[in-house]
């Protein structure tokens, strides 16, 4: 995987002590840990309903020295953004080929050396949705590691990692416990976020 803002020696010291300054300062509360077994890994970010999101989840990997890469839709990957976003741990996601993005992004996990941790919003858009996607299900489950629950609660300023859940391949009973973990948190847009879930 390429070189990003979180492996960049000296830059991401830097980023951790604003991230952890301008998190205090503005209220918010950051809980939980990354447990060893969990180094490679797929992080659930929701609820997803903001553009403010992408922000306040980088931020919150740098206070939890996290390793993330986040996928994200093709447009903001367009010049004269797209090595940033990439420094910034971004991979393009070309959403017509969900099944070739399932098992790549399950490779790349299991091909990396050491940790990462790859970000999937489960929504998989901003705007009011039915559906959870469930590809970020079943990247974990090809790449054979656990799923990291983690929050963003805009309602009461918490964000951090809650349980991590292994995936046994029944998809609808594994789904429904994830999807009762993130029930009692609101998205900076709450409206937005609904639970149902349809594939990839």
């Amino acid at each position: 995987m390429q070189r990003t803002i979180f492996t960049t020696p000296g830059v991401n010291t830097v980023f951790r002590l604003l991230s952890l300054g301008f998190l205090k300062l503005s209220g918010w509360t950051i809980e939980g840990a990354l447990p060893d077994h969990a180094r490679k890994s797929v992080l659930i970010a929701a609820p997803h309903t903001s553009n403010w999101d992408l922000p306040y989840t980088l931020m919150v990997a740098f206070a939890l020295r996290l390793n993330p890469y986040w996928m994200g839709k093709q447009s903001i990957f367009k010049p004269p953004f797209a090595g940033l976003m990439r420094w910034l741990g971004g991979i393009p996601v070309n959403r017509s080929q969900a099944s070739n993005l399932v098992e790549a992004s399950a490779q790349a996990i299991r091909a990396a050396d050491g940790s990462l941790q790859l970000i999937v919003p489960p929504e998989g858009t901003r705007s009011k949705t039915r559906y959870w996607k469930t590809g970020f299900y079943y990247i974990a489950l090809n790449a054979q590691v656990p799923i990291v629950l983690a929050f963003m609660d805009y309602g009461r300023k918490r964000s951090g990692l809650g349980p991590v859940f292994v995936p046994t391949g029944h998809v609808d009973a594994d789904m429904a416990v994830i999807k009762a973990f993130y029930k009692p948190f609101k998205g900076k847009n709450a409206d937005q976020f609904e639970s149902n879930h349809e594939e990839a």
